[in-house]
C-alpha cells in the first residue's frame, strides 16, 4: 500500500465504502433532476410553444443584440484588464518603494471590493449615460488586479539565473523586464490568463445591474414580458441562454488551447536561450569560446586548433 503526503491510499474496505457512496449519490442526483423535470412538465415548461418564441424574428433579433453587446464589453474588458494587469504588475516589482507601494494597495483594495460594488460606483460616480464603458471599467480594474498577481507570480517563477545572465550582457532592468522575464511568465501562465479571461466574460452578466443591455439583462426581459399559455418560459430561456454562455467560454478555452500548443511548437525561445548563453559565455571568458573543450569548443574566427564538432 503506498501513501503519499496529502493522500494515503485507501485500502480494499476503503475503496468497496468509497464505491457505495458514490452509488448512493449518484442515484440521489438523478432521483432529484427526476423529480424536478417531472414536475416542469407538468407545469408545462416542456412543451414545444415554450420553445417556439425563439423562432420570433424580434427575440432572435434581441438575442444578437444582446450577444453583441456583450462582446463589446468583454472586447474592452479583456484588454483594459491585460493592460493594467502588465503596468501593476510590474509597478509591484519595480525596485522604488513609493511605486511598489502604491501598486500593492490598489491591489489589495479593488481585489477585497466586490466586482458589483465597484461597477456600480463606476457607473453613478462617472458613467451613468455611459453604461458600456462604467461595466467595461470595473471589470477591467478587478480583473486587472488579479490578472497583475498572475503575472507577478510568473515572473518570479523564471529561473534567476536568467535575470542574471541578461543584466551580464549589459541589458536595462526595463529591457530584462520586457524581453526576458515578461514573455516568458506569460507563457508559463497562459492557461490561467485564459481561465481569468473566461471569468470576465462571464461576469459581464453584472451589467444587468447597471441596465447594460447584455445576455441576462436580454434574458430577463424575454422571460419577464412573454407569456405562453399562461406560463412564463423561464425554464426555455435559462437554456437557451445558458448553452451560449458555455459556447462562448468553449471557444475562448479552444482558442487558449490553441495559443498554447503553437508556442510549444515554437522554437523561438530555445533559439534566443542557447544564443544568449554563448554570449554571456564570451562576455564571462572570451578565451573560452575559442578554447578546446572535452566534447568539442565553439567554431574561431580562422586559424588552426580549433575544434569543430
Amino acid at each position: 500500500m503506498s501513501a503519499s503526503v496529502l493522500f494515503d491510499t485507501p485500502g480494499p474496505k476503503a475503496r468497496v465504502r468509497n464505491r457505495i457512496y458514490a452509488v448512493v449519490g449518484t442515484l440521489a442526483i438523478l432521483a432529484l433532476l427526476a423529480v424536478s423535470v417531472v414536475r416542469l412538465a407538468d407545469k408545462g415548461h416542456f412543451d414545444p410553444a415554450m420553445w417556439d418564441i425563439f423562432n420570433y424574428a424580434g427575440i432572435r433579433q434581441n438575442i444578437a443584440d444582446a450577444l453583441l453587446a456583450t462582446l463589446k464589453a468583454f472586447g474592452l474588458a479583456a484588454v483594459g484588464s491585460l493592460v493594467l494587469g502588465v503596468l501593476l504588475a510590474v509597478a509591484r516589482l519595480s525596485d522604488h518603494t513609493p511605486v511598489r507601494v502604491v501598486a500593492t494597495g490598489f491591489i489589495e483594495i479593488f481585489r477585497s471590493i466586490p466586482l458589483l460594488i465597484t461597477i456600480y460606483a463606476v457607473w453613478v460616480a462617472f458613467l451613468v449615460d455611459y453604461s458600456m464603458w462604467a461595466l467595461a471599467i470595473g471589470l477591467s480594474i478587478y480583473n486587472g488586479c488579479v490578472q497583475a498577481e498572475v503575472l507577478r507570480a510568473g515572473v518570479n517563477a523564471v529561473p534567476k539565473g536568467q535575470r542574471e545572465a541578461a543584466y551580464a550582457l549589459g541589458m536595462s532592468k526595463t529591457q530584462v523586464m520586457t524581453t526576458v522575464l515578461l514573455p516568458q511568465a506569460v507563457r508559463a501562465m497562459l492557461p490561467t490568463i485564459i481561465s481569468q479571461l473566461v471569468v470576465t466574460l462571464k461576469d459581464t452578466s453584472l451589467g444587468f445591474v447597471i441596465l447594460y443591455p447584455e445576455l441576462l439583462y436580454s434574458a430577463r426581459l424575454i422571460a419577464s414580458n412573454t407569456q405562453v399559455n399562461g406560463q412564463y418560459p423561464y425554464v426555455s430561456t435559462i437554456v437557451v441562454f445558458g448553452a451560449i454562455y458555455i459556447a462562448l467560454c468553449l471557444a475562448l478555452s479552444a482558442l487558449a488551447t490553441w495559443i498554447e500548443k503553437r508556442g510549444r511548437r515554437s522554437k523561438t525561445g530555445v533559439l534566443a536561450s542557447d544564443t544568449a548563453a554563448k554570449e554571456v559565455v564570451l562576455a564571462a571568458d572570451p578565451g573560452q569560446a575559442f578554447g578546446n573543450t572535452a566534447g568539442g569548443g565553439f567554431d574561431g574566427p580562422d586559424g588552426p586548433g580549433i575544434s569543430k564538432n
